[in-house]
């Protein structure tokens, strides 16, 4: 009985990192929109960690990364570091970065303890998910970050991980 349960939980880890590890390989890592020009960035409010309405049109003219993450994504995490200096590296030509935390803002606020972000935070549950479907995302893959030009359209949807090479390329192409 316990060799069942066991091959039982053994087929179903690698049915999810097959599934996972083909839609991180399939999304080719960043994917421009190639359906004609660019679709604006959604309109969208969310509260920030201390319950403050935030509009994302706060940030209208500015080159954005709006990054969907959790607490409890490890790739989310991961990714923490880099996007904390993309935004020191290039805060000053206009960039801004935008984490928005598909979470409980309790556990975000633990979570902060531990880890610094030097960005706005966003946090939501439902509308967070209905923020991120509003860029376009079919599933809920996380991280996943959207690149925003100035004019407010959608340059390049990112699902996965961002590596440095990659976010300082697609950086580079909107300022």
């Amino acid at each position: 009985m316990l060799r069942g349960v066991a091959i039982a939980v053994l087929l179903l880890a690698a049915a999810g990192a097959g599934f996972f590890g083909y839609r991180y390989w399939t999304s080719s890592a960043a994917t421009a929109m190639d359906a004609g020009p660019p679709a604006r960035r959604p309109e969208f409010a969310l509260k920030d960690l201390d319950g403050a309405l935030q509009s994302i049109s706060k940030w209208d003219g500015k080159v954005l990364l709006v990054n969907f993450w959790a607490t409890w994504c490890e790739p989310c995490r991961r990714e923490i570091p880099l996007l904390n200096e993309l935004q020191t590296q290039y805060g000053t030509q206009g960039v801004q970065v935008i984490g928005i935390a598909i979470d409980d803002a309790d556990e975000v606020r633990s979570f902060l303890e531990s880890l610094k972000i030097g960005y706005p935070v966003l946090v939501g549950e439902q509308e967070a998910v209905d923020a991120l479907a509003g860029f376009g995302a079919e599933m809920t893959v996380l991280p996943y970050t959207a690149f925003v030009g100035r004019d407010g359209r959608i340059s390049v949807l990112h699902a996965g991980e961002l590596k440095r090479d990659e976010a300082t390329a697609l950086i580079g192409k909107l300022l």
